[in-house]
Order: C-alpha cells, then structure tokens, then sequence
C-alpha cells in the first residue's frame, strides 16, 4: 500500500523492492516520468555549468559545446546531430576518461543509431590528433575501418570538434539551443522508429 510522507505526499511502504506491490510500481512509475520529463532542463543547467571547466585551452568547455553545435547548425544538419554536438562532452563534469560513453548513453534512448555511435567513439576518433604526441596510437580507430558509420565519425569530428577550440568564433548562445533539446528528450524513450538508422550522412 502507498503512505504519506511528512511533505503530504504518497510514497511506497516498502524497504525492500521484493515487498512492492502494482500500486506502488505504478506510483513510482508516475514519479519517474515527471522526472524523466525535466531532463532537457537539467541538461541545459549542466551545460551552463561546463564555463568553469576545460583549463589549457582558448576556450572552456561549455564554449567549445556551442561552438560545435553552432557549427553543426549552420551546416544545415538535423536536430540529432545539433544536439549531439551540444552534448558530446557533456560527460567531461564527471567522467573525463570516460565521457563519449557518458555522453552516448545521454542521448541514446532519444536519437537515432549512427548518432549515438559516433558520440561514443569520438574520443577515439579525435584522439589521432593528439594520442601520437603521448606516444600512444593515432591511428587506434582503424579497429572500426570496416564500421559502416567510420567514415561518418571522422567527419563528425573533423567538422565538429577538433576545430571548436576558436576563441574569435561567434557561436550561437546557449539558451538558443533550449528547443532542440526539448525536442530530443521529450521524445518517446527507446521508441523503435526514433532509433532506428537513418542515412549514414551528417547534413542531408
């Protein structure tokens, strides 16, 4: 059975999830989607916080995002891809060795395939611009030579990433991209037809 908290709202009586019944799953169930519903919120607010990050560089991490998505937008790609690029390393706050999963894992219930993949192998990808400075493999990517979406990464962060690092480029603000991020995520989660692969190219 459900209960009242001291706020006067309903919560579960269960200490153990083996104890729940339907009703309290169906409870939950309701939270959880009033939740999952302010993602794009808490997505912007995430990204606004990216300013502080990124030392070393022209530029700090939330303006290399908007650099990357500007540019995909003024190329005319689609709303998957201009949110791809404004979330790619999103996952830097708090997974910096990690963070194309973080980041793919993110977006992939709410875009189509070959945008996720090229999300979480861009590190690897971008990573021939650098990795031979530390004595490790530039060409590490070759392992995905014969991946149908290869050549769409390479593009992806030839186009980009590798070249969002400007601090003269005038890119778009941050609160310019709020539609297109509500757009993604208040799509059906894991919806068949909103994964599915479409043309393997990043501007139509």
């Amino acid at each position: 059975m459900t209960m009242m908290d001291t706020n006067g709202e309903r919560t579960v009586s269960f200490i153990e999830m083996q104890h729940g019944t339907e009703e309290e799953y169906l409870l939950l169930e309701e939270y959880e989607s009033a939740h999952a519903s302010g993602t794009a919120d808490r997505l912007m607010d995430t990204l606004a916080k990216l300013d502080g990050s990124m030392g070393g560089y022209r530029i700090n991490r939330l303006e290399h995002s908007l650099q990357s998505a500007t540019r995909a937008r003024r190329d005319g790609a689609d709303v998957d891809w201009v949110v791809a690029a404004l979330l790619h390393d999103i996952g830097d706050e708090y997974s910096p060795y990690n963070h194309s999963a973080i980041a793919a894992e993110t977006i992939r219930p709410y875009v189509r395939a070959e945008v996720t993949w090229c999300v979480e192998q861009h590190g690897l990808f971008q990573s021939y611009y650098y990795a031979h400075f530390y004595g490790k493999n530039r060409d590490a990517k070759q392992m995905f030579a014969d991946h149908e979406w290869y050549s769409l990464c390479e593009e992806f962060c030839a186009r980009w990433d590798q070249n969002c690092f400007d601090p003269a480029y005038e890119n778009d603000p941050l609160e310019s991209f709020r539609a297109d991020v509500e757009t993604v995520f208040s799509r059906t989660a894991w919806d068949p037809e909103v994964m599915a692969p479409g043309p393997a190219v990043l501007v139509p």
